[in-house]
Order: structure tokens, then C-alpha cells, then sequence
């Protein structure tokens, strides 16, 4: 089992990243918004589990242990398999799944491409107790609105802005959205740097 990957990040396009490992490049799965925030020539860090298939052997990586928790929580639920556990995490944070769950919210499931109501129902019934539900708070106290909120701060962390920074873009960018609920993490993220720009991104690496 690969549990982990480290190594030089050769290319980052769409879903998929290739990272260096003792000169061999690996293909490894990611979310959008992972993938945005790897960048070409830098060094980076995924947790990985591997999963095996009669026709194939695919690596999926995540940037912190509680993804990749999640991961493997949801392709245990039956008719959930790692592609659409990969969807579910490009639209839903952790604690956004385990908020779902607790609540017994079957119908933020039923948004992400693949999963139907039946398999909806599944996840929640699966994944009862299993996970911890957190508070993410703003720069403000208090809670960040919005399904994609935790998922860009922690992709424009890993980009180079500080946290402070990175929560408030987010905040304000949530503020001026007509229905914060509804933004997608690729879609709030391009308009997260948008709105930061490369002047401020310059500005605040050099803080």
C-alpha cells in the first residue's frame, strides 16, 4: 500500500497530477481544487491509497489525512465507487460531509454527479458516526458560509497566501455571491483569485 507521496510535481491538469518520485513520475487522482493548488516544479505532499482493479492500479491522493479518511469511508458505501468518493470530495469538505450526515442530509449528495437518491440515502446511513463534526470559523468568529469554503482556504494556503488572507478573500468573495450555497469549489476558487489578483499575491509572498 502507498500511504503517501512526496516528490517534485511534474504536471497538474484537471484531475490528475504527476509527482516525481525517485525518478519515477506517478499518476495520482485528485480533485479540482487540489490540482489548482499543486504547482509545476515545486515539491508537494499528498496522502494516497491505492486502489487495485483487475484492469488497473490507480493511485488517488488528498492533501491532509481527513480527505483521505473520508475517501475510504465513502467507497465502502455500496454503489459508491472511487470516482464518484473523488466527486464528493470536489464539492464537499469533510466537516461539510460529516455536517451532511450528522443532520442526516441526504440531499447535498444527491448534487454531486453520480451519486442518485438512493446512493445518497446509503452514504448517510453508512457514514452515521463515523465522522467528527468541526467548526470552521472566519477571520470574524464566525462561520464561514458557503459548501466550498474550507476547501479553497486550504488550496490557497497551499498557493502561498497566509490563512488571514485566505479566509477573508474567501469571506468576501461569499459575501457578493448571490447564493453562497450554491458555489462550486472550482467556481468560487477562480473567483477567489480573481479577486486577490497577482499584484496582491506578490505583495503578500513578499510580507
Amino acid at each position: 500500500m502507498i500511504s503517501s507521496v512526496r516528490g517534485l510535481v511534474l504536471s497538474a491538469l484537471g484531475s490528475t497530477v504527476v509527482i516525481e518520485v525517485g525518478g519515477v513520475g506517478l499518476a495520482i487522482q485528485v480533485t479540482p481544487t487540489t490540482a489548482l493548488s499543486l504547482r509545476q516544479g515545486t515539491e508537494a505532499r499528498l496522502a494516497t491509497t491505492l486502489i487495485v482493479r483487475e484492469d488497473s492500479l490507480t493511485l488517488y491522493g488528498f492533501p491532509g489525512a481527513d480527505e483521505l479518511a473520508v475517501f475510504e469511508l465513502l467507497v465502502g458505501v455500496t454503489g459508491v465507487g472511487p470516482k464518484s468518493a473523488l466527486g464528493v470530495l470536489a464539492v464537499l469538505t469533510p466537516n461539510q460531509i460529516a455536517h451532511a450526515v450528522s443532520a442526516e442530509d441526504d440531499g447535498v449528495f444527491r448534487k454531486v454527479s453520480g451519486i442518485g437518491p438512493k446512493t445518497a440515502k446509503l452514504i448517510v446511513l453508512s457514514l452515521a458516526g463515523k465522522l467528527a463534526v468541526t467548526t470552521v470559523a472566519s477571520v470574524s468568529g464566525r462561520p464561514v458560509a458557503g459548501t466550498a469554503a474550507a476547501g479553497v482556504q486550504a488550496a490557497l494556503i497551499g498557493l502561498g497566501w497566509s490563512e488571514r488572507v485566505a479566509a477573508q478573500a474567501v469571506e468576501e468573495t461569499l459575501a457578493e455571491a448571490a447564493d453562497p450555497d450554491q458555489v462550486g469549489v472550482a467556481s468560487l476558487l477562480r473567483l477567489v483569485l480573481a479577486r486577490l489578483g497577482p499584484a496582491q499575491q506578490a505583495s503578500e509572498r513578499r510580507s
